[in-house]
């Protein structure tokens, strides 16, 4: 009993770990972009500022004739997006009151997703029809992860770490999403006039390179957190087959 009980804290330990691991470097890409976006307060003088990120934002969504895409406030640091459902694009406090370079890049790079939602560009399309089941996934994997263990069931510890690896999957498919949207964000914002001489440019640069280098962490640390679940699992069974 003594020797299942102390197998059992070794599991837990080893599942904590795991969430830890992906914790400290969900921080990491978070700090990142806070840097980022607070840049914008040192950039300002940079040439003359091309306005608030709401301002920005609405300019480039009437250029292209976008004009049923409201723009909000919304609260929180890192909370900017665009919502395809009801077309809204929304940014942080930050961004959206900020007349910077790096709010405007920020904001552009919101009205990327609404073009691509506009275009029915696949990338985008495949990752909001996974969402739901990217959720479930998240939620459902470690409880049959921790119970394949305890009831030292393979078939169900096995099913929780292929649920694990819905979040590769959908981290896969959000970095051409991204990308993209960087690379629509800097040609809008220079057709349109908002950022102009070497110093914005290179701000914009700066700013939606670092946004884009945050997701592809993400795609490193989600396949990372994967496969760790998957060592434990295949560990575990050696040990527990080698000869006593």
């Amino acid at each position: 009993a003594s020797r299942r009980s102390r197998q059992a804290d070794l599991d837990d330990g080893e599942v904590a770990a795991g969430e830890a691991v992906a914790r400290r470097v969900d921080r990491r890409h978070d700090a990142g972009r806070l840097a980022a976006e607070l840049a914008g307060e040192e950039d300002a003088g940079a040439g003359r500022a091309p306005g608030t990120g709401a301002q920005v934002a609405r300019r480039l969504l009437d250029a292209k004739g976008l004009h049923d895409v409201a723009v909000e406030s919304t609260p929180g640091i890192l909370s900017d997006h665009y919502d395809p459902r009801a077309k809204v694009l929304r940014l942080s406090q930050n961004v959206y009151f900020t007349p910077s370079v790096a709010a405007a890049g920020i904001a552009a790079h919101e009205t990327g997703h609404a073009l691509q939602d506009a275009e029915d560009y696949t990338p985008m399309e495949a990752r909001t029809y996974i969402v739901p089941f990217v959720q479930l996934a998240s939620q459902v994997a470690p409880w049959l992860f921790v119970a394949g263990l305890v009831l030292q069931m393979n078939a169900i510890t096995w099913t929780g770490v292929v649920l694990f690896g819905a979040s590769f999957v959908f981290a896969l498919i959000t970095l051409p999403v991204e990308f993209d949207a960087s690379r629509r964000a800097k040609k809008l914002l220079v057709s349109q006039g908002i950022i102009q001489g070497e110093d914005q440019i290179e701000g914009v640069d700066h700013v939606l390179d670092a946004a884009a280098w945050t997701y592809v962490a993400a795609a490193v640390s989600a396949i990372g957190v994967w496969l760790f679940y998957v060592f434990v699992l295949l560990f575990r069974g050696r040990g527990s087959a080698a000869p006593r």
